[in-house]
């Protein structure tokens, strides 16, 4: 949007809190990077050193802590102690929203042992998981096998348990669908202690479907089975910039991955990664990738660009000399390709430190990037926090690809945010109504990227300082939520939970499915032991009241209107 065409808005006065958000730099050079790293080199020490045990031994460790894990379930007094949680500190999530239920009372249950890659499977491809392993471990023992999970999630700290239990996407989406649908089996302890694998075709089959999404509310994940896909040393790349409307540039993402005559699951025509990077409401670049042989590679005139160096320019702004040069093609390591949105956490580095993409910055300090999104969070106060809540937009909307254009700009006339972020997923029409859900006759209607048993999704994400926040302008961050939410629900979109939502109970239950979701916490036990979904995605503080009512809890749900499946 233009400064002709943005809107008219007041000029906000600056507080005290503008002057701390602009200098936060200080703190994060002096202590939230050197924090990070040591964090992170401890973290790598205990990975090498799980990695240097047998498999047999990782097995018997986990047995002894899901033993710990059921003990302490049983030793719960549902009279007197709160409702489950578990002992992670409020600040390590690596999702923006307040984890704000740890501050009411409650009952902790300690899962921080449960970090080891248990088995990898090359027969069944399937890698066996503990929920606390995160990307940048698993690819760490998988890739130099030529294997990976189906989707890797590209930040390094994102885990198992949390892509799970919430929303995990990756630019192989479009072929596997989400973090969870390549899952094949939970493993899962109950309320009352008992220890369930759950798959899609034995006795907890409802189970394994409500898992997703459940933000933990239904047990414990103790471990997972993910499956496993054969891969090669290097992704092929092709930058493609694209100039025009956003309508023009939701067509053009389309085109790159989604062939117009239908043939979907043709490997021939769809590039196994996919992403777009929009830079203003008329640029953008489309990136397909491709894996390759290091072979090709190393062939000559081919280039390679080991974008996991840490002198490396950022990779967003690397794609973006696309727009000045044109289309080009180069080769990446495949592992440095998973992660390359890490060291600058997208573009919300340059927010953390404005001259953290500068050559000499990279040069001396690159090593030491990026801060842990954990610490940014314990070292900002309530009146911080609530800033950014207002002046800083971390949203993903999941919107129907065909819907595309309409997401983008409403997200260019109401917040002004850039770049933004696009990436695409297959939303499985499954045996049972999850959750989240394809539109209803999806597979007549035979939309561009659509198939008989997926309808295509995209990730439109936006992560960034609003418009009118870099104007100096008025912006009531609360009240565009609350607007983008409401259009979602219009539109058949979904948000996932990590994010801060501004949705009321029954709204949170028209943008999802509840019918799974209650049958299950009711046949296995949950109310009245797990706080509900909504109680623990809600914005704010828990009171001790809504404590006691949640663990009083009827067993129909006060908003949802659902039709109930039969035990």
């Amino acid at each position: 949007m233009s400064d002709l065409e943005a809107p008219l808005r007041p000029k906000r006065k600056k507080v005290w809190v503008d002057y701390f958000v602009q200098f936060r730099w200080i703190i994060v050079i002096f202590v939230v990077l050197p924090i990070s790293f040591t964090l992170y080199f401890l973290t790598y020490l205990g990975d090498v050193r799980s990695e240097w045990k047998s498999y047999k031994k990782r097995q018997k460790e986990h047995d002894e802590n899901v033993e710990k894990v059921v003990k302490r379930l049983k030793q719960r007094n549902p009279s007197k102690d709160g409702l489950v949680c578990t002992a992670r500190k409020p600040w390590i999530a690596v999702g923006m929203r307040n984890v704000d239920y740890k501050r009411a009372r409650h009952f902790e249950v300690d899962l921080s042992a449960f970090r080891n890659v248990l088995d990898i499977d090359k027969e069944r491809m399937i890698a066996r998981v503990e929920p606390l392993v995160n990307m940048g471990q698993i690819t760490r023992v998988t890739v130099p096998m030529n294997l990976s999970l189906a989707v890797v999630a590209e930040l390094d700290d994102l885990t198992v348990g949390g892509l799970i239990n919430g929303y995990g996407i990756e630019g192989s989406s479009h072929k596997y669908g989400l973090f969870s649908d390549t899952v094949v089996a939970f493993e899962i302890v109950l309320a009352d202690g008992t220890l369930v694998k759950a798959t899609k075709d034995n006795e907890y089959s409802d189970l394994f479907y409500a898992i997703p999404w459940s933000q933990g509310t239904l047990g414990l994940l103790v471990a997972a089975e993910i499956k496993l896909i054969p891969i090669k040393e290097y992704m092929k790349l092709t930058y493609k910039p694209v100039v025009g409307t956003l309508k023009d540039i939701a067509q053009a993402y389309a085109d790159s991955f989604a062939p117009r005559d239908g043939d979907q699951d043709n490997d021939e025509k769809v590039p196994d990664f996919v992403e777009t990077m929009i830079y203003s409401p008329t640029r953008a670049v489309c990136m397909t990738g491709r894996y390759a042989s290091k072979e090709e590679a190393k062939k000559k005139g081919n280039k390679i660009n080991c974008v996991g160096w840490w002198y490396k320019t950022w990779f967003y702004q690397h794609a973006e000399t696309a727009l000045k040069k044109g289309l080009f093609v180069e080769y990446i390591p495949t592992r440095e390709y998973y992660h390359r949105h890490t060291r600058c956490l997208y573009w919300e580095g340059k927010l953390i430190l404005p001259f953290g993409d500068q050559w000499w910055f990279r040069f001396l300090f690159g090593w030491a990037m990026p801060p842990k999104v954990s610490l940014l969070k314990a070292t900002q106060g309530e009146s911080i926090r609530n800033y950014y809540h207002e002046m800083h937009v971390i949203q993903d909307i999941l919107v129907p690809l065909y819907k595309v254009g309409d997401a983008l700009e409403w997200v260019d006339r109401e917040m002004e945010v850039y770049p933004l972020w696009l990436c695409p997923h297959k939303l499985y029409k499954l045996p049972v109504k999850t959750m989240i859900y394809p539109e209803a006759g999806f597979e007549l209607q035979r939309r561009q990227g659509d198939t008989q048993n997926a309808q295509m999704y995209t990730d439109v994400g936006v992560y960034y300082a609003p418009g009118p926040v870099f104007r100096g302008e008025e912006f009531d961050g609360a009240d565009a939520v609350r607007r983008l939410e409401s259009w979602m629900i219009e539109n058949h979109c979904f948000q996932p939970q990590y994010a801060v939502s501004e949705l009321n109970e029954k709204s949170f239950w028209r943008m999802f499915d509840a019918g799974l979701y209650e049958h299950c916490r009711r046949k296995y036990g949950a109310v009245g032991t797990f706080m509900s979904v909504y109680y623990k995605s809600k914005k704010g503080r828990k009171t001790e009241k809504e404590v006691r009512e949640a663990e009083q809890a009827h067993l129909e749900t006060a908003y949802a209107e659902v039709d109930q499946p039969a035990d």
